[in-house]
Formats: structure tokens, C-alpha cells, sequence
């Protein structure tokens, strides 16, 4: 992988999160877990890029982004799209997911975990977590039903400096 300034991203956030879905992947490149999102956006907050991302507090890579300053969104080729169906039903927690899937662990250049055949990587530095607040929503009743059935508690919110992109 090559380093690129974001700039030079030429797919639209749109299409690479929510459609392509993305790896988020924290802890160390010895010891580290990854799930499957396609929620999140990538913008341009507090004079930096950023990007945002939302998690459940009961997912286990949760663990992992709390203990490190910075973690990755690696956006894989179509070919692993079956991995990241699996990555993101299953826990790793319950299951090893490398012995599980063909992606195949690398270090970024700083040494955050992400995966070799990666199309693009963003270095992500934590900056900003809240909860979000069933108070706080302007139409409850629109949300809730689809996303918010008993049981699944809301998500973190995460904003994060990019602090380096990466591209095949």
C-alpha cells in the first residue's frame, strides 16, 4: 500500500461505507479484533478530515477501540464480501475470525492492524465518544422501531481524525 492524501480519494463516502462496508479494526497488530459497519461518514470537523463511525457498546471490538488511542476502516475488494457477512455476524468473542475468513493481517505503517489486500486504509485517532440518547433523537418513533428493538442498546458514537489514508 501506498501512502495518499485523502484528497485523492475518488469514491464517495456514500458508496465505500455504505454500500462496500468497511473493516473497523483496533487493538495491536499482535492482538486485535475487527467487525463489519456501514454506518459512519467521512467529513471534515474541527479544521481536520475525520471520520465517524457507530458501534454498539456491547460489540466486542468496542473493547479493543477503548484501550488504543487510534484504529482502522480498511475497505476490502468485492472478493471478501462473504468475510465481511462473517465478520460481521459473529463475534470474536466466540470464534476466531482470521482462522474463519481469507482476509489476511498486516500492519499499517504505524503499526495499527488492517489487512494486506485492503483497496483503501484510514488511520483513525480517536478524538471525540458519546452515547447516543434516545432524548436527543428529533423523531424517536422513525428510528427506534428499525434499529432500537429491545435488546440492542444505542450505539457509540466515534469521531476521529484521519491521520493517514492508505490505497492499493
Amino acid at each position: 500500500m501506498k501512502k495518499i492524501d485523502i484528497t485523492e480519494i475518488t469514491k464517495s463516502p456514500v458508496e465505500l461505507i455504505g454500500k462496500q462496508w468497511m473493516l473497523i479494526t483496533a487493538g495491536t497488530a499482535e492482538k486485535f479484533n475487527c467487525m463489519t459497519a456501514s454506518w459512519g461518514g467521512i467529513g471534515f470537523l474541527w479544521n481536520r478530515p475525520v471520520a465517524f463511525v457507530f458501534v454498539r457498546p456491547n460489540r466486542h471490538t468496542v473493547n479493543f477501540i477503548e484501550e488504543q488511542p487510534s484504529f482502522t476502516l480498511s475497505f476490502m475488494p468485492e472478493q471478501y464480501r462473504q468475510d465481511l457477512v462473517f465478520c460481521g455476524r459473529n463475534s470474536g468473542r466466540d470464534v476466531d475470525k482470521m482462522a474463519n475468513t481469507s482476509l489476511k493481517p498486516a500492519p499499517t505503517p504505524a503499526g495499527l492492524p488492517t489487512f494486506e489486500d485492503a483497496e483503501l486504509v484510514l488511520e483513525c485517532r480517536k478524538m471525540f465518544r458519546t452515547t447516543l440518547q434516545e432524548v436527543d433523537f428529533v423523531d424517536w418513533s422513525e428510528v427506534s422501531p428499525a434499529w432500537y428493538e429491545e435488546g440492542n442498546p444505542l450505539h457509540y458514537l466515534y469521531i476521529c481524525e484521519i491521520s493517514n489514508v492508505y490505497a492499493q
